[in-house]
């Protein structure tokens, strides 16, 4: 089972290989073969004594009910190998934990342990995503708002001139600056692209007066 010994980790890669480390996973489930019953409640009682062989023959002869889940979540922001990894997570803390648990049928019990690790993660990278549109919105303010402020005051504005024409925090104002400053020490094409300065409207000639004053 050295395809799937534990998933503590997700793995990373292109979309070719977690297709091979997907196909992986459905070659060794299948030539572990299903578990009996017995099989099934011997191997629980010694995975809850920490045993890795008995946890991963357990994770080998469930991992079908992981991909079925996985893939009942349809298209999402993660991919299905993605889904699957994290389905196996959670079935395994299910294989690990059964034991002590109080429940009677591990079936039931790691469908819901898998079920909720993959909603954990697809709400984790919807978050994620949420955060860096967020981020983004952010950091084209605050260039459009430095761009502006620089050609009226014909230098650069401080921290606090930046956090009142944006109505922000200066804490808020410093975070984002930094955000900016690091991308552009990365050269990220992909957040300074967006900012044109020829775009960019410049304050009435009552504004202009106000901050030159």
């Amino acid at each position: 089972m050295a395809a799937f010994s534990h998933p503590n980790e997700r793995s990373g890669g292109d979309d070719r290989e977690d297709d091979d480390e997907l196909q992986a996973l459905v070659r060794g489930a299948r030539s572990a073969g299903p578990l009996t019953k017995s099989e099934e409640e011997t191997l629980l009682k010694r995975a809850a004594l920490g045993d890795r062989t008995s946890q991963d023959r357990l994770v080998a002869g469930h991992i079908d009910r992981v991909i079925r889940l996985a893939a009942a979540r349809g298209e999402q922001a993660l991919s299905l190998a993605d889904l699957v990894q994290e389905g196996s997570i959670g079935l395994l803390h299910a294989v690990r934990t059964f034991a002590d648990s109080g429940e009677s049928d591990f079936a039931t019990y790691a469908e819901a342990g898998i079920a909720a690790q993959i909603d954990a993660a697809l709400a984790a990278e919807a978050a994620a995503v949420r955060e860096g549109e967020l981020l983004v919105a952010a950091a084209t303010d605050y260039e459009g708002a430095a761009l502006v402020m620089k050609e009226i005051l014909h230098r650069d504005p401080s921290a606090a001139e930046l956090a009142e024409k944006l109505e922000w925090t200066v804490e808020r104002t410093l975070y984002v600056a930094q955000v900016v400053a690091d991308a552009r020490l990365r050269y990220d094409e992909e957040m300074l692209a967006f900012i044109d300065p020829e775009a960019i409207v410049l304050e009435d000639d009552d504004e202009r007066s106000e901050l030159d004053g």
